[in-house]
């Protein structure tokens, strides 16, 4: 009788033992560490919601929390459930907040593998957006078993043709290309059920439009369209009111810069910017920082001065050939150099979340590409610095702007808090140095022609109560 009850307990214990809890399998995932550095309230400030609350597949979720997505953000939160419930969707929600993921999980999640026809186009206005966006389908996906394809002008044709030849369910790319496909009749998009555009004010600007008209009347009546942007102009609500039916509107922008950057501007000559820039280098605390100019001649003039100075530089500007752009991208964004110069070609919805300073060398002519310009930093609720180097011409470009996105650019102080761009962590766990040429150089000691005649005329900078600084400075 004792070896019985013996028995009967030895089998009641493993049958506790093996009942699994409802979150083990979140044990197994490669989950990156957790991000302990303060975020602004652009993402924190959400419902409470969790991503399980939209009965999500637990593949999906699996890639969710392996890229490190903790809780929705507002842009996810208000998305996700109307783009899973098949509504038409016109967003509107600041740079650098979620929104691509807003789009791509719920799009994901319709994803049917048993099929093999394009199920979903996604459309950016960019090569390098393209790529990206491909990249974060393919890494929320991993465990779903879904075919994403990019395909973009400059890259061969006829290799796009072969790939389309196998199983491909959601398809990224800039219009142009995708057009070409569909017009060889190699991208079928007669059952694909979803229609995005990100960055949808630029994809329906006139140049795209017709375009883009073609590519919808290639899907079925009953298509979903989704629009994610930053701004909306006119020319937005005339597609939605010619192509979307009953659309769901979200609006995220009380206000249009991001709250966890702080921006600054500094009165210089044309001629001293240089000096300014190699100023900020060898003073600010950067751990990426881009660099803006107007060309894609003056890209590659202070990319060169910046090497001969010393530091460490690459450039990306629209006239490079796609493989070295996409080399240029891939490197930078893995961290190989500190610095990327380069045109408005990256300034559409990059993510590079170590980006933390950006620097308008050459000072926008418009609202819209200013705001794109400081949106690469402070990305994801985190901190980020603007500097703009302004000239005597620039001087009413900046009090529009300022009107224009309701917002204060602030002469640069004489020291910049380092708490203004940098993470806590990074200043007490590993704080890093600032910029030092890689070769030592005696730019400093140089001396600037007409720095008396520039003393001297500081006069014309005092307007509206700019004043120029005297020396830009930062805490070390």
């Amino acid at each position: 009788m004792a070896s019985a009850n013996n028995n009967t307990t030895t089998t009641t214990t493993n049958n506790n033992a093996s009942i699994p809890s409802i979150d083990d399998w979140k044990k197994s995932l490669n989950v990156p560490n957790k991000n302990l550095r303060p975020q602004t309230e652009d993402v924190t400030a959400t419902k409470g919601n969790d991503f399980e609350d939209y009965y999500l597949k637990r593949s999906l979720l699996m890639g969710i929390f392996e890229m490190g997505f903790e809780r929705p953000t507002p842009i996810q939160e208000e998305s996700i459930p109307i783009a899973l419930a098949g509504r038409d969707i016109l967003a509107r929600a600041k740079n650098g907040t979620g929104k691509t993921a807003a789009f791509v999980i719920p799009t994901l999640e319709k994803i049917n593998t048993n099929k093999q026809n394009i199920q979903a186009l996604i459309l950016v206005p960019t090569r390098e957006l393209a790529l990206q966006t491909s990249q974060v389908c393919k890494n929320l996906g991993k465990h779903m078993g879904i075919q994403v394809m990019v395909t973009t002008g400059g890259t061969t044709l006829k290799d796009d043709i072969i790939r389309l030849s196998d199983t491909v369910h959601i398809l990224v790319g800039t219009p142009g290309r995708v057009l070409d496909l569909a017009g060889k009749g190699v991208a079928d998009l007669s059952q694909a059920e979803t229609f995005i555009m990100d960055e949808a004010d630029k994809l329906l600007s006139p140049e795209f439009t017709p375009v883009i008209e073609e590519l919808l009347s290639l899907f079925p009546v009953n298509r979903q369209v989704m629009l994610y942007s930053a701004t909306f102009p006119m020319i937005v609500k005339n597609f939605k009111d010619k192509h979307m039916v009953k659309a769901y509107e979200i609006n995220l922008m009380e206000e249009l810069t991001l709250r966890g950057v702080t921006q600054y501007y500094a009165f210089v000559e044309e001629r001293q910017k240089v000096h300014c820039l190699n100023t900020l280098f060898s003073k600010l605390q950067i751990n990426q920082s881009i660099i803006f100019c107007n060309s894609t001649n003056r890209v590659e003039l202070l990319a060169k001065k910046i090497t001969d100075l010393g530091y460490s530089c690459f450039y990306s500007h629209a006239r490079m050939p796609q493989n070295q752009r996409n080399r240029v991208f891939h490197d930078f964004r893995n961290g190989a150099c500190r610095n990327l110069v380069c045109s408005d070609l990256l300034t559409r919805g990059i993510d590079i979340q170590a980006v933390n300073v950006v620097i308008n060398f050459d000072f926008p002519k418009n609202a819209e590409t200013y705001l794109h310009r400081i949106g690469r930093s402070g990305r994801y609720g985190q901190l980020g610095l603007a500097i703009n180097l302004i000239t005597y011409e620039d001087r009413f470009n900046l009090y529009q702007i300022e009107q224009q996105l309701g917002t204060e650019i602030q002469p640069i102080p004489p020291v910049i808090d380092k708490r203004l761009y940098v993470s806590h962590d990074s200043m007490n766990d590993s704080p890093q140095v600032p910029q030092r040429p890689v070769a030592q150089r005696q730019f400093n000691n140089r001396r600037h022609d007409g720095g008396e005649q520039q003393r001297n005329n500081n006069s014309h900078y005092n307007q509206r109560g700019l004043h120029k600084p005297q020396q830009v400075q930062m805490q070390q």
